[in-house]
């Protein structure tokens, strides 16, 4: 029997914003934390507060010259033409913010203990949404992402003697950064499914950085009936022929149609879905958020992602305490927020979104397949 799942959060997402521009001035890990509160799901005993990671662990992967300008900048709230060109601080994906270096660092040292607690045994379920940070690089500011606390938190499973890992990737975006962490490493599989010629433009289909990577890029208005195809045909195949000690699962919710950045057509069904069989395949999960920019849609995603990883009931219709929650979300600046329909206020799930098969997704999946052994084997998965 499975202990039960460790959800790392922290006050600090509460009041910390990117920005009043920004895509990331809206409150995500917080509102996870007050929903899932307010329905009786995340009691004191499975709730730990996520600690700040030091500079020397992310000195592991990261350039130190690079850490000691995030701290500098955020110390003194001020940037230098030197800063942004080499360490692309102060742009407009990466601005300077009263928590720029804290807060990442917060979501890093969630990563880097859950591999710690991981690979002790000391748990087998960690959920942290405020991860997922999968574009920072070791010596500047990518794509929104100060750090990688994706790459540490690998690393920190590795420290702590699991060695086998799969790293399964469902955000819109590709994850250019750890890509590059983990290239040509053997005991390291990989697999992104990321909206094709969206940001960064990395992770094409024959791209398999060094051997360790299996990039399908999808093309607009992904469906749930192709993510259960890409699922059931590719995913769950690829990790009963690896064989992890440990899976890391990135659950960025800009996959669904909702989201103003992504042009993908998902439910959060389909995020749930794949979190639900994947937790089948291992007995060490870490499991974190990522991209997602309207705050009703990833603020509901990933608190059905915690009722997922418990086995918790998702009710058709929300109780008050938790519509009050819901209800309470702004989202300036963004049409969607003139309106918001009334069943982001009412219901975690949304309503299934099936479509067409195309050809674009079972060809793709076809030549994964055929590329890793796959289309005579492990017909396990339908």
């Amino acid at each position: 029997m499975r202990d039960r799942p460790v959800f790392f959060g922290s006050e600090l997402y509460r009041t910390s914003s990117y920005g009043g521009t920004h895509p990331l001035r809206v409150p995500r890990v917080s509102t996870v934390m007050d929903l899932s509160r307010a329905l009786g799901w995340l009691p004191d005993h499975a709730y730990r507060r996520a600690p700040r990671a030091r500079a020397k662990a992310l000195c592991h992967w990261h350039d130190p010259d690079y850490i000691a300008a995030l701290e500098r900048v955020e110390r003194t709230q001020t940037v230098s033409a030197a800063d942004t060109q080499r360490f692309h601080l102060g742009t407009v994906s990466n601005p300077v913010f009263p928590e720029m270096f804290r807060r990442p660092a917060t979501g890093a040292g969630a990563s880097l203990l859950a591999g710690e607690l991981l690979g002790l045994g000391q748990a087998t379920v960690v959920y942290s949404p405020a991860g997922g940070t999968h574009h920072g690089l070791p010596g500047r500011a990518n794509g929104f992402c100060y750090l990688n606390d994706v790459v540490l938190g690998l690393l920190s499973l590795r420290h702590h003697g699991v060695q086998r890992i799969a790293y399964i990737d469902i955000d819109a975006h590709h994850p250019d950064g750890v890509a590059h962490g983990f290239h040509g490493d053997p005991d390291m599989l990989m697999i992104s499914v990321h909206e094709e010629d969206l940001w960064p433009r990395t992770g094409a289909l024959m791209d398999t950085a060094g051997g360790a990577a299996v990039n399908l890029p999808v093309p607009r208005g992904l469906n749930d009936r192709e993510m259960r195809h890409i699922r059931t045909r590719l995913i769950l195949p690829l990790l009963e022929q690896f064989q992890p000690q440990a899976i890391v699962v990135q659950c960025g919710a800009d996959a669904v149609v909702e989201d103003p950045l992504a042009h993908l057509c998902l439910s959060n069904n389909a995020h749930w879905d794949c979190i639900a069989d994947i937790a089948t395949c291992t007995s060490r999960l870490l499991v974190l958020g990522g991209g997602g920019y309207n705050p009703w849609s990833v603020g509901r995603l990933w608190t059905g992602v915690w009722a997922t990883l418990n086995g918790f009931e998702i009710p058709d219709r929300l109780p008050d305490p938790a519509q009050e929650v819901l209800a309470a979300l702004s989202f300036p600046g963004h049409s969607l927020g003139r309106a918001p329909p009334t069943h982001w206020f009412s219901t975690l799930r949304d309503a299934p979104r099936e479509g067409p098969l195309r050809d674009e997704i079972t060809e793709r999946v076809a030549l994964l397949r055929a590329r890793h052994g796959l289309a005579d084997r492990y017909a396990l998965w339908p």
